[in-house]
């Protein structure tokens, strides 16, 4: 019996996180309400509340699986083979053209904010791990006498540059880039960045 109840509450998860990834991907973090997830997974208000402590942790699965999609993409867009500066240039390409195809689901992965006092789960925080790990292991084979610290601080910046070329441009910052220019000047950056690990 109690193994039926748990296929039926994770049933009940899927269906949640699914329609909360939907809503997310249709309108935005923002507008998203737990009465409208509810609604869109075919559960009662309440049926939300016996999977998930509150909206924040379905928020968390949803962008879980942002993050595995993204991993994917990354990860399929980097030849083993490559060079720093082709592997850079491939990571930013394919980190812009993700935040495009996605971009509230993008979005939602940093706009997102526990309450106030609420730490983001241990389980969560290392599922970001792979967007700096992607960067470390050919920044490590470049610079060689570097500590790992200062690979994961270098890694850190290049990740920061680009996202926030990215950023700045998809909110339409008036410091950003136009979308027509956005992919020349990721590919630049990048370019820049991966000479500097020398």
């Amino acid at each position: 019996m109690a193994g039926k109840r748990e296929t039926k509450k994770e049933e009940l998860k899927a269906r949640l996180v699914a329609a909360g990834t939907d809503l997310i991907q249709e309108q935005g973090l923002k507008s998203l309400r737990a009465r409208d997830i509810a609604e869109r997974a075919g559960a009662a208000l309440g049926g939300l509340y016996t999977v998930f402590d509150d909206l924040d942790g379905l928020i968390l699965h949803v962008n879980s699986g942002t993050l595995k999609r993204l991993e994917t993409a990354l990860n399929t867009a980097v030849r083993p083979a490559a060079g720093i500066e082709e592997t850079f240039l491939s990571l930013s390409l394919a980190y812009l053209r993700f935040a495009l195809a996605e971009r509230n689901l993008w979005s939602a992965l940093f706009e997102h904010r526990m309450p106030e006092g609420v730490a983001v789960p241990e389980w969560h925080v290392a599922e970001h791990a792979f967007l700096i790990g992607l960067i470390a292991a050919p920044l490590a084979r470049q610079l060689h006498d570097a500590s790992p610290e200062d690979v994961a601080i270098r890694a850190r910046t290049f990740f920061a540059a680009v996202h926030g070329v990215i950023s700045l441009s998809l909110e339409g910052r008036f410091i950003g880039i136009t979308p027509e220019v956005l992919e020349r000047e990721v590919t630049a950056l990048a370019g820049i960045l991966a000479r500097s690990g020398d």
